[in-house]
């Protein structure tokens, strides 16, 4: 589908993409791209994604299937050999949880569409200042993949990619997202199970405390 929408939006189903869109979409028409690539909770994030693009009216969509990412492994989020980390975030050294250079692959898919559509901006929700420590969530990482996106597409293509929560913490996130009134039941961030957050991965962690942090109750159930 060509035209039709400024901004591409990453959005995994998870918190973090979820107040991302809600930003995205008062400012720009929006297309939603969403990644499976073998993960645990591929199924049910596939869900969140399908009722977040519902509840914002998106027409424009499109589903991914990077299961390569996978089969290379190196993920204790792909690879159930690996145990999800539960003893707390411990930003001092990268978990086994980040999956190899993923935002670039899907960032590429993202350019790729982005330039078929004609849309100006990328938005993703990476958070750097705390979350996991990933590398490929880095304000120098986005910076450099916008500039790798400039070079390799049309010259008229112009994209900028934005990450609008980048040097947020989580409890400013939820604050955010409250004010944007965005609907947080909708959205999945357990690394684990899908019928119920296990409440102890690193990122039901982090979700929570956000929550605690703001006097609310996560909408989601836990475990």
């Amino acid at each position: 589908m060509t035209g039709g929408a400024g901004a591409v939006v990453l959005v995994s189903g998870g918190m973090d993409s979820l107040v991302t869109a809600a930003i995205a979409s008062r400012e720009h028409r929006t297309a939603f791209l969403h990644i499976t690539y073998g993960q645990r909770t591929a199924a049910r994030e596939r869900q969140a994604f399908d009722r977040i693009a519902a509840h914002y009216d998106i027409a424009t969509t499109l589903i991914c299937d990077l299961s390569y990412l996978s089969a290379i492994g190196g993920s204790s989020l792909t690879d159930r050999a690996q145990s999800i980390p539960t003893h707390g975030v411990d930003i001092s050294a990268i978990p086994n949880t980040y999956v190899p250079f993923r935002n670039a692959h899907i960032l590429s898919i993202a350019v790729s569409w982005a330039e078929t559509l004609g849309a100006g901006a990328i938005y993703i929700g990476a958070v750097e200042e705390d979350s996991s420590g990933y590398p490929d969530c880095s304000e120098s990482f986005l910076q450099a993949f916008e500039i790798a996106a400039n070079r390799g597409t049309r010259p008229e293509t112009g994209l900028t990619i934005q990450a609008p929560l980048l040097h947020m913490r989580k409890s400013e996130i939820v604050a955010r997202g409250r004010e944007l009134d965005v609907p947080f039941e909708l959205s999945w961030s357990c690394y684990k199970e899908s019928e119920r957050a296990c409440g102890v991965c690193d990122s039901c962690r982090l979700r929570r405390g956000a929550f605690e942090a703001n006097g609310l109750e996560d909408p989601i159930p836990y475990a």
